[in-house]
């Protein structure tokens, strides 16, 4: 459902095991409540699957939806 207003790109960090994903979605600041931009259901939709592939260790799916940052213990 698509939701009317200006539209806003944004990078949202999304942390999942040993990765951070950074994506690049976009926001919707609504004509009826410009207080606060929203994001649409699919929005929500990916940013779960980025996090449940994050979480998985799937680094190949999400490398497809945004940049990965991967967690490097020290060896000292």
């Amino acid at each position: 459902m698509l939701i009317s207003g200006k539209r806003l790109k944004r990078t949202r960090l999304i942390q999942g095991g040993r990765y951070v994903v950074a994506v690049e979605v976009e926001m919707v600041i609504p004509p009826d409540d410009p207080s606060e931009p929203c994001y649409e259901a699919e929005t929500v939709q990916l940013l779960r699957e980025v996090a449940e592939h994050a979480e998985q260790g799937d680094r190949n799916w999400i490398q497809e939806h945004g940049t990965v940052y991967e967690l490097v213990t020290s060896t000292r």
